[in-house]
């Protein structure tokens, strides 16, 4: 008699070994919803990082006229009345090579005649 509660007990150990490490709410699924929490939290920090500059850039358009100043020379190319706009286009680098090497060509042509 004690040898079956003994097998049976035993048996009962493992099914609870065996749910507790692979179940639905086991070692593993814990450790898995750890990491999204985590994964979850940086997400967080990086949005919540996002707004307050946002927030700042708000903030800088009600109060201040330097802000609005700005914006509307980069993202609209506005320039003030007595203002001259220089615009400095620097070439591509494949054409700054073509360049130097029709100039050296050019120099060679002109040396052997």
């Amino acid at each position: 008699m004690l040898r079956w509660v003994a097998l049976i007990l035993l048996a009962l150990l493992l099914a609870l070994g065996v749910k507790l490490w692979a179940g639905e709410w086991g070692f593993r699924e814990i450790a898995r919803l750890q990491a999204q929490i985590a994964e979850q939290k940086a997400e967080n920090a990086r949005l919540q990082q996002r707004n307050d500059q946002l927030k700042a850039d708000v903030e800088d358009l009600r109060s201040g006229k330097d802000a609005i100043e700005e914006r509307a020379r980069t993202e609209l190319g506005l320039i003030k009345p007595d203002e001259i706009f220089y615009q400095v286009v620097e070439p591509a680098p494949g054409e700054a090579k073509a360049g130097a090497d029709k100039a050296g060509a050019d120099k060679s042509r002109d040396a052997q005649h």
